[in-house]
């Protein structure tokens, strides 16, 4: 992966950051505020704004985390049983946003809201879902090369015997 590349990333990384804390500090107590108004009830309101705000510390998390992984990547480390680490971390985190997608859907369908907007909310988190599992699959091929590369240092080795 190229500098160029990986500062791009990073760039867009930061800004996912600025842009979901600016999120979490300004525009979820307006949307507390518009509940209100509305005559949103407390208990489905707070519930409401609580999964938003866990569902944006779960990009946050996974944000940090391919920024960890993207140093790894230009260290020439990512290879390695350390980038596990990080990778679990972003499968768990985004396993978790589908549940708090799916958590919203449960708790609209009972309301006023119509179905197709629930069915809609049930296919993000069937999405968000079916991202958690492709993050599996790559974790899988890390695992497989860093395998690979642990052979190879050893084939190295014993080829440096012989020379």
């Amino acid at each position: 992966m190229g500098k160029l590349t990986i500062l791009a990333l990073r760039v867009v990384i930061a800004m996912v950051l600025a842009g979901s804390l600016f999120v979490q500090v300004w525009m979820v107590p307006l949307l507390s505020t518009d509940l209100v108004e509305v005559g949103a009830p407390d208990g489905p309101r707070i519930t409401l704004l609580v999964i938003v705000v866990l569902g944006i510390l779960c990009m946050q998390v996974v944000a940090v985390c391919v920024w960890r992984l993207l140093t790894m990547v230009r260290r020439g480390t990512v290879f390695s049983h350390g980038a596990f680490r990080f990778v679990d971390i972003i499968f768990g985190a985004v396993s978790v946003a589908a549940l708090l997608m799916f958590t919203i859907a449960a708790l609209l369908a009972p309301g006023d809201i119509a179905p197709g907007v629930v069915l809609l909310i049930c296919g993000a988190a069937l999405m968000i879902g079916g991202v958690a599992l492709l993050v599996l699959i790559l974790r899988t091929l890390l695992a497989q090369a860093v395998a690979r590369d642990v052979e190879a240092a050893g084939l190295r080795a014993e080829l440096d015997e012989v020379i």
